[in-house]
């Protein structure tokens, strides 16, 4: 068999017979398109399903839309704490006098070389006269003389003190003996306030206790200071037992070496009472002497 020239096989491409079938082809085509179209054409009018669809034959409902004006709730939450930053109130402190600040002696009845001695070791004291409670024969009042020595280091003390708390004068002596006395060892006049016998109370335990309740409600910022525990036998968690001073003592050093450090640290307490409970455990200290005190 021969085979077919390029040229034959080209002009056989281009024949009247291969024109028309290639006609024959693109009229099907065209027609079958047409039925199609028939076919789909009542479904075009129906909207595709979507979440943002509100036909009334959805099972269920469509998604919320974030607002983004609000955190997530897949953010962490932190909670903010409240800082206090106020400064803490003044600390009180309320001062005994005899034994705790000075000592004092009638003089008549004191020994000249214990005022010897004192002098000698740097101990300051002096004489003042006192108005007693007793009368005299014409129903005056009498007054008496007496010897006052000073504890060591009291006006550094008063000084010190001065600088970060308030000072009461809370003692148990009658005004016209303890005023006098100390307007001569407070000349600075650095203690603000002065409460004398008649402003302690009785109890069934003891007589001329100091509730420092007469001085402030809140009991978080004040302390006493005071030889006598049953001077604060209400109020057991405010208060410092220190050692009784005696004028045969001239080098003691209570106020300005452990008096004056722990007030320094409780200044800065937010509440004194814990602080002073676990000191001195005074609470245990009155059940031992038979006197039960309140928490």
């Amino acid at each position: 068999m021969g085979e077919l020239t390029q040229t034959e096989l080209y002009s056989s491409s281009n024949s009247p017979i291969t024109q028309q079938l290639w006609n024959a082809v693109l009229n099907l085509l065209g027609f079958v398109f047409q039925i199609f179209s028939q076919i789909i054409a009542p479904f075009s009018n129906y909207p595709l399903l979507s979440f943002s669809s509100s036909s009334s034959s959805h099972s269920f409902d469509p998604l919320p839309t974030l607002d983004s004006s609000e955190p997530s709730c897949s953010a962490v939450e932190i909670t903010s704490y409240a800082v206090d930053h106020r400064p803490l109130q003044k600390l009180t402190v309320v001062l005994d006098l005899d034994e705790t600040l000075i000592c004092a002696y009638e003089t008549s009845s004191l020994p000249a070389s214990l005022c010897a001695q004192a002098t000698k070791a740097g101990l300051n004291w002096f004489e003042l006269e006192c108005v007693s409670s007793d009368k005299e024969v014409d129903g005056k009042p009498k007054t008496n003389l007496v010897t006052v020595f000073e504890r060591p280091g009291l006006k550094e003390f008063l000084r010190q003190v001065s600088e970060f708390a308030d000072m009461v004068l809370f003692t148990a002596g009658l005004e016209g003996y303890a005023s006098p006395l100390v307007d001569r060892i407070d000349t600075e006049n650095r203690i603000s306030r002065r409460l004398y016998r008649p402003s302690t109370i009785s109890t069934e335990y003891r007589e001329h206790v100091k509730d420092l309740t007469c001085i402030s409600e809140d009991l978080c910022r004040i302390v006493i200071v005071d030889n006598n525990p049953f001077s604060f036998l209400l109020q057991p968690d405010n208060g410092i037992p220190c050692i009784s001073f005696k004028a045969g003592q001239p080098y003691d050093t209570q106020l300005l070496d452990v008096i004056l450090p722990l007030l320094k640290h409780l200044s800065n307490q937010k509440s004194v009472r814990h602080v002073l409970r676990d000191q001195f455990h005074m609470h245990e200290w009155f059940q031992q002497q038979g006197i039960p005190v309140s928490t």
